[in-house]
């Protein structure tokens, strides 16, 4: 009798523990966004990443469980950014963050996020600082992944090859001056930026960091005409580049733009300010070209889903989840410490190209990887890619007032 009741007793603990076990597979995987939802960075991070969370879910969700999206704002303050953080890990309990744009917001993030254990997968901030701590402290850090965009070292490279191969090489343009706002990345990027293009023999003129609050350009533009740059290389994100295009137009200043300016890479920026952005050149990551087979596909679904083409951090977040759940699956888990070895193996095409992690976590640029485009603003609002030469649709246009003022060759 007691032998049979032993029996009964341990099927019954049998059955709790399946049951259990099967509401912990039904538990949905939650997604945690981070990311200042004030600005379309953030709007189309969040919007990406439900775009990719529904997609999933239509095929199965992930190992069987359906994807659930938790966010919050992290503002533009450190501070703010932290409690973002701290709520989607502590309440929230997600499996995974996807998100940044600041790189001082998200550098103060990065110890709660270690501290939390919590996978994060970067795709907004651009400072390489971010994932050196992976290399410095790899069992503390090594939750930290930087998806998009390329860091701030690498874009001055690929902005390096602009500037000699572009401006030197085909506008012939020996000398130029650098601005851009004195922001961590910009620090980190303008330094490799000067060596570079020295290098490749083309003079700076002026390097100079300016207040991201500026709303007055007209003396740094003064100082730039008086320097005998012949082009002037932008590196803008947080800076109102609104205000600085204008100026720039309404001056008719002398020189061409071009280089890194985040917001003029806005869809509607051409139009934003009354087309004042004509010829100015700025990289990207994403256009409505077919960069890979999936590029057009989230073009067209992401325009279709929200009346609008998306900014860098949607085909950004978008991948990032992709890769995540593709990793996951390889993992059969979602324990972090299982996951993370297999997003170092990670190889994934992706919407702008070949997704591949270096030794820091870092995504790597190169052929077929990940790579900036330089795009420019021309009549009517049109966005033509002028380099790299081998993707280039279209050729360079100088300003309208210029007296060089002609196509380029491409």
């Amino acid at each position: 009798m007691l032998r049979l009741l032993s029996s009964c007793a341990a099927a019954a603990l049998a059955l709790i523990g399946s049951a259990t076990l099967a509401v912990a597979e039904e538990k949905p995987i939650v997604i945690g966004a981070d990311s200042p939802i004030q600005l379309q960075v953030g709007r189309d991070t969040v919007d990406a990443l439900q775009l990719a969370i529904d997609e999933i879910n239509g095929k199965g969700g992930v190992l069987g469980r359906k994807l659930q999206l938790a966010v919050e704002d992290e503002t533009m303050d450190p501070q703010q950014g932290v409690a973002a953080i701290k709520k989607l890990t502590a309440d929230e309990h997600v499996d995974v963050l996807i998100g940044g744009y600041n790189s001082g917001v998200t550098l103060a993030q990065e110890p709660h996020i270690a501290d939390a254990k919590t996978i994060y997968l970067g795709i907004g901030s651009a400072s390489p600082s971010i994932t050196d701590f992976v290399g410095k402290n790899y069992k503390r850090f090594k939750y930290m992944f930087r998806v998009n965009p390329i860091n701030a070292v690498r874009q001055a490279d690929q902005l390096t090859g602009f500037v000699t191969g572009k401006v030197k090489g085909d506008l012939g343009f020996n000398t130029i001056a650098i601005i851009g706002e004195n922001a961590k990345w910009v620090q980190d990027l303008t330094p490799v930026l000067k060596e570079g293009v020295e290098k490749g023999g083309v003079k700076v003129a002026v390097l100079e960091l300016f207040d991201p609050d500026m709303s007055d350009f007209s003396p740094l533009l003064a100082k730039v005409k008086e320097s005998g740059a012949q082009y002037l290389v932008v590196i803008l994100s947080h800076a109102n580049s609104d205000v600085f295009v204008k100026q720039w137009y309404d001056a008719k200043f002398p020189l061409p733009i071009g280089g890194i300016d985040v917001k003029s890479q806005d869809p509607d920026f051409f139009q934003r300010i009354g087309g004042k952005s004509i010829s100015e050149t700025v990289s990207l990551g994403i256009l409505a070209e077919p960069l890979t087979p999936k590029t057009m596909p989230f073009w067209n679904a992401f325009v279709e889903r929200y009346k609008r083409p998306p900014v860098y951090t949607a085909p950004g977040a978008y991948d990032a989840l992709y890769l995540y759940a593709e990793a996951v699956e390889r993992a059969k888990t979602t324990d972090p410490e299982m996951v993370i070895p297999e997003l170092e193996k990670t190889k994934y095409q992706g919407t702008q190209g070949t997704y591949v992690f270096d030794e820091h976590h870092d995504v790597l640029p190169g052929p077929g990887l990940i790579n900036l485009l330089y795009v420019q603003w021309q009549p009517d609002g049109k966005r033509v890619i002028v380099w790299p030469k081998e993707l280039a649709n279209g050729k360079m246009i100088l300003p309208p007032w210029s007296n060089q003022h002609a196509e380029a060759t491409k």
